[in-house]
C-alpha cells in the first residue's frame, strides 16, 4: 500500500465486507488517505487479516470484525463491539461509514425461491438499513454514508430482477438518508457499479468465455470494471472534493448501456 495526498488522517472509516474485491480496494484506498480502518467479513478471516496487514504496514490502525449481515440478528451486538473499538482507539465516532457487503443472485422469475428472495433482500438491503441505523449515535457529525448500488438498477439483464431491484431500493435508501441526515453535515451516496473483473463474478465469466468481450463491447471506455475503478469512486466522495455531494446515484460503469 503506498502513501498518498492523506487528506482522511485522523479520520476512521468502517467498511463492511472489506475481506475481497471492491470492499478490499475501498479499505485500501482509504487507509492509503490517511484513514484508521475497521473492516468485516463473514467467513473468509485469513484474507481479512491479509487486508488489515497491508493497511497497518501502510502505518495506518485497522481491525477486522466478523459479521453475519444476512438479517439483523448480530447488527445489535456489532455496533456494540464497534464502539468498543472506537473506545481503545480513543476516537469519538466513526467519519465513514461504507456499507459494501452483499450477495449477487443470478436467478429467473420461473426459479426464485422465498429462501432465495429473503436473502437477497436481508443482505443488500434489510441489513444497511437497520446496520446504518444502529451505528449512526456512532457517527461523527459532517460523515460520510456510501451504499454500493449496482448498473443493474438503471438497466436490466435477465436474471437479475430481484438483485437489481434491491440495488434500486438501496439507492433510493441512501438518498433519504442524506434528507434526514443532512442537519448533521453526514452526506449519503450509492456508488452504482457495472459490470466488474472480480471475484464476485468469477464463475460467471468462467462459465461464459465471450461475456468479458461482450461487455466491453456494450461499454464506452471499452473494458469491464476493476475493484480499483470503485475504490477510487468511494474515496473520491469521502475526500474534501467530496463535500458537497449528497443523495447521489453515482453510476461508476465506464458507460455501460448508454
Amino acid at each position: 500500500m503506498t502513501k498518498t495526498n492523506q487528506h482522511l488522517l485522523g479520520k476512521i472509516a468502517l467498511v463492511t465486507g472489506g475481506s475481497r474485491g471492491v470492499g478490499r480496494d475501498i479499505a485500501l484506498r482509504l487507509a492509503e488517505a490517511g484513514a484508521d480502518v475497521i473492516l468485516t467479513y463473514r467467513a473468509q478471516a485469513e484474507a481479512a487479516q491479509a487486508v488489515a496487514h497491508e493497511i497497518r504496514r501502510g502505518e495506518r490502525r485497522a481491525e477486522i470484525l466478523p459479521v453475519d449481515l444476512d438479517g439483523i440478528g448480530e447488527v445489535d451486538a456489532f455496533a456494540a463491539t464497534v464502539g468498543g473499538v472506537l473506545e481503545a482507539w480513543g476516537a469519538d465516532g466513526l467519519d465513514m461509514l461504507v456499507n459494501n457487503a452483499g450477495v449477487g443472485a443470478y436467478e429467473t422469475l420461473g426459479s426464485i425461491t422465498e429462501e432465495g428472495f429473503d436473502r437477497i433482500v436481508n443482505t443488500n438491503y434489510k441489513s444497511v438499513v437497520f446496520l446504518t441505523q444502529a451505528l449512526l449515535p456512532r457517527m461523527n457529525d459532517g460523515g460520510r454514508i456510501i451504499g454500493i448500488g449496482s448498473g443493474l438498477s438503471r438497466f436490466s439483464m435477465a436474471g437479475y430482477a430481484v438483485y437489481g431491484s434491491m440495488k434500486a431500493a438501496l439507492e433510493r435508501f441512501m438518498a433519504y438518508l442524506a434528507l434526514e441526515l443532512g442537519p448533521r453535515g453526514i452526506t449519503a451516496n450509492a456508488i452504482s457499479p457495472g459490470a466488474l473483473a472480480t471475484d464476485f463474478n468469477a464463475a460467471a465469466l468462467e462459465q461464459n468465455p465471450g461475456l468479458r468481450d461482450f461487455i466491453g463491447s456494450v461499454t464506452a471506455l471499452g473494458r469491464m470494471g476493476e475493484a480499483n475503478d470503485i475504490g477510487a469512486a468511494v474515496a473520491m466522495l469521502c475526500s474534501p472534493a467530496g463535500a458537497w455531494i449528497t443523495g447521489q446515484r453515482i453510476e461508476v460503469s465506464g458507460g455501460m448501456f448508454l
